[in-house]
């Protein structure tokens, strides 16, 4: 007579799995949330004027405010040349002009328009290449101040040779009301953060050797006319 088998195998503890994923998930939350105020404590409350000259300036387009103030630390001589990056193709140097009307001749003398930058990684590609052919060696970045920790991140990266000065400008609203009142402001905020950490994460891989989304051609896929005004994402 054939015994039945044993089964010999250890028994796992009853809602092993259940208590598993609930960890598994808080610590996520945890490590979410512990990241989300680092990334806070990197967001500058007020503007500081840049802390030395650059040779050049870069303003990525895409908030308010962001292309007047670059303009003004051209001409206060904080860089020599201006690059605005992520212009619409159909704007020109007189449209920008025209709500610039104080710093008019610059426009003529020294700005140049990237229309070809559709994302914060087309800026610091197309950045990387404006420097390179005036052989720049310094950049004052500017850009609103929850997109500047992930612009650093692409310029860095872009351009590791480059000095890179910061200044994030800060918009009335953030200035008027704290962040966690408004619900806009907030859902603005954690959606930076999360391109911000997907960003971080790239370039990471990036750096050994396994790149997870080539660059691709930053000229739009279809007609122009149907391209963002400003750059996407940013």
């Amino acid at each position: 007579m054939t015994s039945p088998t044993d089964d010999r195998s250890p028994k796992l503890p009853r809602g092993w799995l259940h208590a598993t994923v609930v960890s598994a998930i808080a610590f996520a939350f945890v490590g979410a949330a512990a990241g989300f105020v680092a990334f806070l404590s990197q967001l500058r409350g007020a503007e500081v004027a840049p802390g030395r000259k650059a040779d050049g300036i870069v303003v990525l387009t895409g908030g308010s405010s962001r292309v007047s103030d670059a303009m003004e630390l051209l001409a206060a001589g904080y860089g020599r040349r201006l690059l605005i990056s992520g212009v619409h193709p159909t704007s020109t140097a007189s449209d920008i002009s025209r709500t610039l009307p104080e710093n008019q001749s610059f426009m003529t003398c020294c700005v140049d328009l990237d229309r070809t930058a559709l994302t914060t990684r087309g800026n610091a590609a197309e950045a990387r290449r404006w420097a390179e052919a005036r052989g720049f060696k310094s950049l004052i970045v500017v850009t609103s101040n929850y997109h500047m920790p992930r612009a650093l991140v692409e310029f860095s990266h872009a351009m590791p040779q480059t000095t890179l000065i910061p200044f994030a400008v800060v918009g009335d609203k953030w200035r008027e009301e704290p962040w966690w009142t408004s619900a806009s402001t907030l859902r603005l905020l954690l959606s930076e953060y999360v391109k911000y950490t997907a960003a971080e994460l790239r370039v990471r891989l990036e750096d050994f050797g396994i790149d997870l989304s080539p660059e691709m051609s930053e000229q739009p896929a279809g007609p122009q006319s149907r391209r963002p005004a400003t750059a996407q994402a940013n």
